[in-house]
Parts: C-alpha cells; structure tokens; sequence
C-alpha cells in the first residue's frame, strides 16, 4: 500500500462551524459514521460504522504508517477526528508528515477551497453529489424535538436517506481522487509540503486561552449592554431603542431627519445634536461599539486543556498563498493603545466592571482592546513575539531595485520619514524636524505601492488624519515622481503578464518569469514558488481599457471572471514573496526547537521558557533565504505575559 483516500462523514452535538474541529471531536457523542476510502486507486469502499461494520485492520494500520500516504480533501478534518476515533487524547494527533491535502493542492493552482466548488471548475465527470448538504444536515447535525432537546438521527430512522448517504461518502472520495488525475501535472513542491507539515503542527498546538478574562469579558459586555439599552428605553421610551426604524420615528418626532444611522451617520449627527437627542445617539454609538464576538468565538473554540487550535488557514489566500485566520481570526485582531493594559485586565478578570466604567471613557473599547491578551503562555513560559520590520516595503524595493529605499533599510533608516523626505525634498525626523510630514509619508506609502491614487488613499483615511483633499493629487504625482524603479516594475510586471497571456509565449522580467501551460497563466516567483491564474485572456477592464483577464474566487466567494494589471499583479508578487519568506523562517525556527502557537501576517508567536533568548530568535527569524540574495531584512520582537501589540 502507497496511497489512502479517505473521507468519513461524522457526528457531534458540537457545531463545526462555531468550534472547529479539534473542539468538535471532543464531544462525549462524537461519533464517525462513515469512513469511504480507496487503497492505491482501486474502487471505494464505504465501511458503515453506524452499522456496526469495522474497518480493515490493514487501513487501520495504515493511518498511523509513515510510508502510506494518506489523501483527503481539508485533510485536517480527517486527521483530526481519526486521532480522536482512535482514543488519542486532546493535544495528540495524527503525525501530519504522511498526510496530503487535495484543498491545498487545488488552492495552489487558484482553484476553490470546496470539493464541489473544484468538481464544478474542472468539469469533472463525477463530481460531489449536491443532494449532500441535506444529508449531513439530516444524519450529522443533531435534530430538534418539540421541547428543544436535541437526538441523533439513526440509518434505521431512514433507511432510504443512509443509502443515499453512503453513495454521496462514496462519490466524495471518487470526487477527490478524480480532482488528484486532473492536477497531476501541476505537482506541489516538496518544500510546499513541508511548510503544510508545519502549519498543521501549529495548528494541533493551538494557543492557550486565560478563560477567567473570556467569561469575565462575556458577562462585562451583557451588564454593560442591559444598563445602556434601559437608559436609551428611559430617553427614548422606545420598546427597543436598537431598532434603526423605530429610533428614526423618534428623531423624526425631535426634528432629526436621518436617512442612516450607521457609525458614520451616527457621527455627523451628533455634532449638531443636544440633550436628549444627544443622549440617544451617543447611547447608540456605545452600543454599536459593544461587541465580544471574539470572545464567543474563543469561548466556542477552547478544546478542553483550554487551547485553541485550528486557527491558521494554509494557503487560505490562493491569490497569494497567505496564510488566513479561522474561527477567532487572529489576523484581524483589535489594535491595543491603552497604557495601562495590564491593570484594567486585571479589573475585567476580578469582575470588577463598575472601577473599569469609572476609569475609562469607552467600556466596549476597553474590552476590545484586550481581546489579543486572551492568548496567554502556558505556566513557566512567556511568549516572544517576533516580527518582520516594514517587510512588504523592503520586498517592493528590492524587486524593484529602488536604490534610495534600499540604502534606508541598510542603515536602519525610518521608511516612512525617507518617504516623506524624498517627497517633499527636505529632511525628516520622527519627533524632529519636518516630523508632521512623517504621516504623510507613512499614509503615501500604505496607499500608493500597488498603484493606488487618491481613491486609495481616502480608503487609508487619509482626510480622516488632516490631510486636505486638495493635496492628495499632488501626494500620489510626488510618491511616484520619488520612486521611477516600482513605477517602472508595475509596467513591466504588466507588459510580461500581457505578452504571455496575448502571444502564449513565456516572458521574464525583474527576476520574475510568466509562463503559460495548460491554460493557466504561471507567475513564478523568486522563491520558485507559482501563482496561478486560471483561465486567462485578454479583456475589457472596468475603465475600459485592455487588460489580463482570469476566473477565480471574487466577490461573496464565487467564482468569476476577475481582472487584474500590472501594479495587482505586483501585490500578488510581493504579498506572496513575503510570505515565503515568514514560511521559510518558521521552518528555521521550528528546526531550532522554537514553538511556535501561531503567526499573525508577518509575525510569530513563540511559546517559550522565560529564559530563552529574544535576540536569538529574531536572528533565526531575520535571515535572508538563499534564493533573495540583496534582500535586507530585520526582525524585531519583545517579550510579553499575555498576548499584545508591542
């Protein structure tokens, strides 16, 4: 035996979606009912455990075999609930070294991240029954009595509905098998794999929640949430002063037109409001910033030794290969300003909610700004967080081979003062001289790299920091006029990418090559790694002008046709570039014993005994990979007792 498809289908009282898996299969009722596999692409056989049937010891032997490879599609979910099917406890898994993901692999070549979403896409003759959806909502999710007590529905309930299902756990794995046939040309790389192992380590670690702050946070919120609604009910005499129709009837009744009351109407509002107008609207504004959702999501997620794992998406971006957040969705997590963080932590986790509404202007934004420190060390560790310095910046300008940017970050310049510097052609110091001109360049610089102009940067808020409409044009004429080399990377990156798609010849340009193969655009990066753009031909873009058109995952996940140019394309580029080069030095610190809990953008999470040394791990963090020779890179990093923004 080589190779093992498999796909099972399971139950549990536990909601997939709310949890994740690894809090899912740790339900007392978890259960697999159905395990469909095939053995080195022969026919699939689906063995019913519902039914009492038992698996084959040989395929038993095999999953915890490091020589069989073991495929599935979001193979996390098969390894995990096997692991708990075969009495590991929580926190041991499966070894993920002899497991595939036949989602990664399709994500790698653009393609969608469900197994019908890629059956559809690649035409494929068996593709993943659709009846499916109401089988497993029929068979795996707990149904409702009258009273409200949930039961598990049995094969004997519905005898004619369990044969479906064991047809729709067969085509499931014939689906994937046949999604396997048609990729087989496009392979990925074995360091691609690795960087899989690793991520899926990290997830089975998780990270650890102080749950004391998760509830405590919880029952903050609804106290606060109860004393602000009653008082809006008392201003307003309203049944409920939430409701936009029924606090717009009373606005109406005070002489307030409002057509909106989103946060930005809410706003504007206010500035000409007084009394109880006033009072209404800023009890609004408070309710609308009350929102613990993250700590719901932690409270769902936290598995039984109080981790939450699953966390981390691989290659959920198939734009780019970046990494994406599940569940708490640790990538966008709120920022932290409070200087005494610390204390009014310890004032929401003793329950003492009345001193934190006394001290601090915005009760809800106190509580989002703990929300990082609900990740805590496990007892005896700290955490070391260590992150890449401007990585996207230094990327940018090495490709580009911007020379002046390139001279700043080798002698540890500040990006955003030798922006401002270049573009106003005077010196610039953060806190010194010309330092009001430091935003401007910082605001330039997040705005304008990928071909952005004024629309780009009122969406960074640039009027919002006090930069006048009038200058914004001149903003963009003079951070372009500063940087010729990315402007001319955009237009070459544009022309390679044209000439490839128009003419099905490769092209190369700034150590990037565009190839064509199989009717996928390939942009192969300096790491080696390809992006794929599937389908691509030349169109009509929104502007109408000609430009590379593709199909793939748009707007509320559907697949479309997508256009794109020359400065996007360098988006994808560097975005992707800089993810290799967090991918390769996770790799790094994992082989130098670091653990790693989870890694947020360009940043790592390091669990660790508090005597571990920070400057050695930003030194195994901060090399440069053996393919970017010209790269500077910097890691920096501090230490901390809970999680935080430096």
């Amino acid at each position: 035996m080589k190779s093992l498809s498999i796909d099972i289908e399971t139950y549990s009282s536990a909601s997939l979606t709310k949890c994740g898996v690894y809090r899912y299969c740790e339900e007392s009722d978890f259960a697999i009912l159905l395990f469909g596999y095939s053995v080195d692409g022969a026919p699939v056989q689906v063995i019913d455990l519902a039914c009492g049937e038992r698996i084959p010891a040989e395929i038993i032997a095999a999953l915890t075999d490091e020589t069989v490879m073991k495929w599935a599609f979001n193979a996390q979910f098969e390894r995990v609930c096997l692991s708990r099917w075969l009495g590991l406890p929580t926190g041991k898994y499966l070894d993920p070294s002899s497991w595939r993901c036949t989602m990664v692999w399709a994500a790698t070549l653009g393609l969608p991240l469900s197994l019908e979403g890629v059956g559809a896409v690649l035409g494929l003759e068996k593709q993943k029954l659709k009846e499916g959806k109401d089988l497993v909502r029929f068979f795996s999710i707990p149904g409702k009595r009258k009273g409200g007590s949930l039961y598990h529905r049995m094969p004997q309930d519905a005898p004619e509905k369990w044969a479906q299902f064991k047809a729709y756990n067969l085509r499931d794995v014939e689906t994937e098998m046949a999604i396997q046939g048609q990729l087989a040309k496009f392979p990925v790389s074995d360091s691609e794999w690795q960087n899989y192992r690793l991520d899926q380590e990290i997830n089975d670690r998780g990270g650890m929640l102080d749950m004391r702050l998760v509830e405590q946070a919880i029952r903050c919120d609804e106290q606060f949430k109860l004393a602000h609604l009653e008082q809006a009910r008392s201003v307003t005499g309203l049944e409920n002063p939430n409701s936009p129709m029924q606090l717009k009837a009373w606005l109406n009744e005070k002489g307030v037109e409002a057509e909106s009351l989103s946060k930005a109407a809410v706003i504007r509002l206010l500035e000409q409001a007084d009394g109880e107008v006033e009072l209404a609207l800023s009890l609004r504004q408070e309710l609308a910033k009350s929102s613990v959702k993250k700590y719901a999501a932690m409270k769902s997620a936290a598995c039984s030794d109080n981790r939450a794992r699953g966390l981390i998406q691989f290659y959920g971006a198939n734009r780019t290969g970046r990494y994406a957040g599940r569940l708490i969705q640790v990538q966008n997590l709120p920022q932290n300003h409070l200087p005494d963080l610390g204390e009014v932590r310890s004032l929401i986790r003793d329950g003492r909610f009345d001193i934190v509404e006394l001290l601090y202007d915005s009760v809800p934004l106190a509580l989002s700004e703990l929300i990082r420190t609900a990740f805590i060390p496990k007892p005896g560790c700290r955490f070391f967080v260590a992150d890449f310095a401007a990585i996207e910046a230094r990327v940018i300008a090495w490709l580009a081979k911007e020379q002046w940017r390139q001279k700043v970050f080798a002698d540890g310049g500040d990006i955003y003062c030798a922006s401002a510097s270049q573009m106003f052609r005077v010196p610039v110091e953060k806190n010194g001289i010309n330092g009001h001109l430091r935003q401007k360049g910082k605001i330039a610089e997040l705005a304008l790299g990928y071909g952005g102009s004024v629309g780009a940067l009122k969406a960074m808020g640039a009027l919002n920091m006090g930069v006048p409409e009038e200058e914004l044009k001149p903003l963009v004429d003079a951070w372009r006029q500063s940087n010729p080399a990315i402007v001319r990377l955009w237009w070459d990156v544009d022309k390679a990418a044209t000439v490839c798609v128009r003419e099905r010849m490769s092209s190369e340009t700034h150590g990037i090559s565009f190839t064509y193969q199989s009717g996928i655009l390939f942009i192969t990066l300096p790491s080696g790694r390809r992006l794929a753009y599937v389908k691509p031909r030349m169109g009509v873009n929104r502007y109408g002008s000609e430009s590379v058109t593709y199909e793939g995952v748009g707007e509320q996940k559907k697949w479309m046709r997508l256009e794109s140019y020359g400065p996007k394309f360098v988006e994808n580029i560097v975005q992707a570039t800089a993810r290799d080069i967090l991918a390769e030095a996770m790799l790094r610190l994992n082989d130098a014993g670091y653990r790693i809990v989870m890694h947020i953008h360009d940043e790592a999470v390091i669990e660790a005994p508090a005597e571990t040394s920070l400057k050695d791990i930003c030194e195994v963090m901060g090399q440069t990979p053996s393919w970017a020779k010209g790269l500077l890179l910097r890691a920096d990093g501090f230490v901390c007792d809970f999680y935080k923004k430096d």
